[in-house]
């Protein structure tokens, strides 16, 4: 049994250095030598699984009877017989709602890896191609929850995303339960870094990201901070490493201001906000050692609507998080461009390491968005290809089998968000953040990265 599987692996991790490459600097263009076909067996035994249940109390002719119905569904492929015809993945994505314009780059990059994949295995003569299933998740935990179910009722074990903290954790639970493997391309909030379970990311969590807004106030000479974050499970998370680090160098957390998601005025906060900065000007702290750092999604831009009702808030500094960094509508949103410009809001987010699939990713987005993504579309469209990857190595359409399959594939795999590295609990290794912020160029605004963080050496660099 173990020789098979690790003659599977052989073979795709032949297949994986055609597509990719391996090595410094050396990408292989994908099918120029045709990879030995491996030996898929097209015989299918159909199996039912039960995923609901409802019992019913009925009295017939003075005779109480319980009927129970249930629901079934025929999952493709199995160990015996490998994998044929469809075989499905889910893509859990927020098409609406504050992260609304990142979950349109995934798409396409989700979209765009299932074409790939299915070329590929067609050229190979497999016996198998990929079902993609896309489901908008809204930017919110319960519907994240609802379409995880939904795509379970599908046969759907391998999904990509979603993409906020909140919704992972929110459907944990059931993905674990029904042994169905997540991979998030976005998700960072430390509370889900566990190992052994059904959740993977291939972003970094945020022990990492969460110290560099406190090093960035250090290096332009801030004394105290004000965090103002989103009331979820990425905010709250977020803002408790902020405040730990910023503690540990020596600088005053003022306040910690929770806002609540999607929200359509946020005056009131804004209000709260200045009241902060007014008492420690009172207490003789100049303005320009006072942060304030901002951690949202496209909040931010409903958030400066109100921040430039006041002198006072350009007048200090702003940092933000990954949830701003590439933002389209802080670029396109006039109001919101200029006051980030003018204030130089700088975001950190962790850094792609750029290759030509980077680049064909990329000119893909471009031509059916006309703007260039975040590097979460990078991951999204990494996570397809492991995945896809996965399950040829494993030759069936279990769980368990591809997480096993993973590591191996992983240590040979360099696609568009460049290599990927794992630490114990399934989540990415940090290496470099890049700071980026909102610039104004020949009378319009574009994102401009501006600098940088190394995590190993901790060294900070901004122009």
């Amino acid at each position: 049994m173990m020789l098979g599987v690790s003659r599977a692996i052989a073979v795709v991790l032949a297949v994986v250095m055609l597509i990719i490459g391996i090595g410094v600097g050396m990408v292989v263009t994908p099918y120029v030598t045709p990879p030995p076909t491996p030996t898929i067996k097209t015989v299918t035994e159909t199996r039912t699984v039960t995923v609901g249940a409802s019992v019913e109390t009925v009295t017939v002719a003075g005779e109480t009877k319980t009927i129970v119905s249930t629901t079934t569904i025929t999952m493709p492929g199995t160990a015996a017989g490998g994998l044929s015809g469809e075989v499905p993945i889910g893509a859990l994505l927020p098409l609406s709602g504050p992260l609304g314009q990142f979950g349109e780059n995934d798409k396409v990059a989700v979209e765009f890896a299932v074409a790939e994949i299915n070329e590929f295995l067609e050229k190979i003569g497999a016996g198998w191609r990929l079902k993609l299933y896309v489901e908008d998740t809204e930017t919110k935990p319960e519907v994240a929850l609802e379409k995880l179910m939904s795509l379970h009722a599908k046969g759907v074990k391998f999904v990509v995303g979603p993409m906020a903290s909140g919704e992972v954790l929110k459907l944990k639970e059931y993905a674990d339960s029904n042994k169905i493997l997540v991979i998030s391309q976005s998700s960072t909030a430390p509370v889900l870094g566990i190992a052994g379970d059904y959740i993977y990311r291939f972003v970094p969590p945020d022990d990492a990201q969460g110290v560099i807004g406190p090093k960035f106030a250090k290096m332009v000479g801030a004394t105290h901070i004000i965090i103002v974050h989103l009331a979820n499970t990425w905010g709250d998370g977020l803002a408790a490493v902020v405040e730990r680090t910023a503690k540990d160098l020596g600088i005053n957390v003022v306040s910690k201001i929770r806002i609540p998601e999607a929200g359509t005025d946020y005056s009131a906060e804004v209000a709260s906000l200045v009241s902060e900065v007014e008492k420690l000007v009172g207490q003789g702290i100049p303005l320009e050692k006072i942060m304030v750092q901002l951690i949202t999604y496209g909040e931010a831009v409903t958030f400066f609507h109100s921040a430039v009702n006041y002198d006072i808030l350009w007048k200090v500094k702003w940092f933000g998080s990954d949830g701003t960094a590439r933002h389209a509508e802080l670029v396109k949103d006039k109001i919101a461009a200029e006051f980030s410009s003018k204030v130089r809001f700088v975001s950190p987010i962790a850094m792609e390491v750029k290759t030509p699939v980077t680049q064909k990713v990329l000119a893909e987005i471009q031509r059916k968005l006309g703007r260039e993504p975040e590097p979460y579309a990078y991951n999204s469209y990494d996570a397809v290809w492991v995945i896809a990857l996965s399950l040829l190595a494993a030759n069936k359409y279990d769980a368990d089998a591809v997480i096993a399959a993973m590591p191996k594939i992983l240590e040979h795999y360099y696609g568009a968000s460049g290599p990927i590295m794992l630490n114990e609990a399934g989540d990415r290794l940090p290496e470099t953040y890049v700071l980026t912020e909102v610039v104004s160029v020949a009378g319009a605004y574009e994102w401009r990265d501006t600098g940088y963080y190394k995590v190993a050496t901790g060294e900070l660099s901004w122009s």
